[in-house]
């Protein structure tokens, strides 16, 4: 079933059945939706637990390498493709 179509099926509840009656069901329909949210366990997407599986493996125990260093990478990598 689609949100429109459930949308649409919870505007048609009864409301002539008498105000207090109505408004019970309604309420009993929004306990169920809330319910229903917290049998759902939490647990991180797929794409956040793995993005921090990654981040793991690119720890190391070296420090980072200077500005100069990295001009130093690319120079040599320019050098090696062009040359």
């Amino acid at each position: 079933m689609s949100l429109q179509e459930l949308k649409e099926q919870a505007h048609q509840l009864p409301v002539s059945v008498g105000e207090a009656s109505a408004k019970e069901t309604r309420l009993e329909l929004v306990r169920a939706i809330i319910e229903s949210l917290q049998d759902v366990p939490t647990q991180p997407p797929e794409r956040s637990r793995i993005i921090k599986q990654m981040k793991g493996l690119l720890k190391t125990d070296q420090l980072a390498p200077t500005d100069e260093q990295v001009e130093s990478m690319l120079e040599e990598r320019r050098v090696e493709k062009y040359l």
